[in-house]
Parts: C-alpha cells; sequence; structure tokens
C-alpha cells in the first residue's frame, strides 16, 4: 500500500478511459464512502455524491462536457451540494459550501487513484444542463464532476508541475 505522500505525489488528471471495463460495485462503494468520510464544517456534511453508470443517464450527461475521453467514461461521478445546509461564519455571512465539497472531492479522487482508477476533476461542464437532466432541486448545486474508470492503453496525462515547497510555505 502506498503512502499517503506517494499517492498524493503519483495522482494525474487522466484524460482517456476504456469504456468496456467498469468498475467493480465493491470498488466503486469504497471510493464513494471515502467521499462520506470527509471533514466538513460543523459536520454538516452539506453534500450528495450521484455516480452515474446506466447507458441512458451517460448518453444523457456526457453533452454537459464534450471531450471524446470524457464520452469514454463507464462511470461519471457528480458532487452537489446545499448552500442551506453547510456552515455559515456569523462574523461575516462566509458559506463553507465550496470548501466542504473540494475537501469531499479530494478524497473521492484519492481514493480513486489508490483503487487503481483513474479520475480527471472537471469544473467547466454546462450547469444548467447538468442541473436539469439530474433533476436537481433548487437547492442543489453541481460543484464538481469526474469521469471515473480505468484508464485506457492510450490515455493522456500531464506532467505534474508544482511548485517548490520553499515557494508555497512560510514558516513563522
Amino acid at each position: 500500500m502506498k503512502s499517503f505522500l506517494d499517492l498524493a505525489e503519483s495522482r494525474k488528471s487522466v484524460r482517456g478511459y476504456d469504456a468496456h471495463r467498469p468498475v467493480p460495485p465493491e470498488i466503486l462503494d469504497r471510493v464513494l464512502d471515502a467521499g462520506r468520510l470527509a471533514p466538513s464544517a460543523k459536520n454538516l456534511q452539506p453534500w450528495r455524491f450521484l455516480l452515474v453508470s446506466s447507458p441512458e443517464m451517460l448518453a444523457r450527461i456526457r453533452p454537459c462536457y464534450e471531450r471524446d475521453w470524457f464520452q469514454q467514461a463507464p462511470h461519471i461521478l457528480v458532487v452537489t451540494g446545499n448552500r442551506q445546509v453547510a456552515w455559515v461564519r456569523a462574523s461575516d455571512g462566509w458559506n463553507s459550501l465550496e470548501t466542504d465539497l473540494a475537501i469531499a472531492m479530494d478524497h473521492l479522487i484519492l481514493a480513486a487513484h489508490a483503487e487503481g482508477l483513474a479520475t480527471c476533476w472537471i469544473c467547466a461542464f454546462d450547469p444548467a444542463m447538468l442541473r436539469e437532466t439530474l433533476g436537481l432541486k433548487p437547492s442543489e448545486e453541481v460543484f464538481a464532476i469526474t469521469p471515473l474508470g480505468y484508464a485506457s492503453a492510450d490515455a493522456q496525462t500531464r506532467p505534474k508541475n508544482r511548485k517548490s515547497l520553499n515557494e508555497v510555505v512560510r514558516y513563522l
């Protein structure tokens, strides 16, 4: 088993999926459970995870992000949240929804990577189209989506370039 640092370092956004290799349900459940276990402000857990796997629903939501490699994924995970349920800081009204959902999404994609799956965190989707297609309530917001599956043999990734530690840390 990889250490957490190895897992975080080796995870990349994958653009290419094996359309003919669905993920076994027990693996999907472990990935989804990792998202469920994510911390949230005041433990309010203002999220829902929508796992799209049926061919009919995949066909309906794939147009929300028209990239060839996105169309190949056997599963698409949609992370939604409810701003009215999220914690609000009393001093200035700041709402924790995006932070809570980002933590959950990070747990989901790292758990997927630990299981040998590929993901690509996507925010450049058509939210109105997803809202209508998924039949979301007015209070539900789509935060991010990711294809979920095994990488194809010709999957593309980009080099993972990160700033050095001394560029992002200030010791006080």
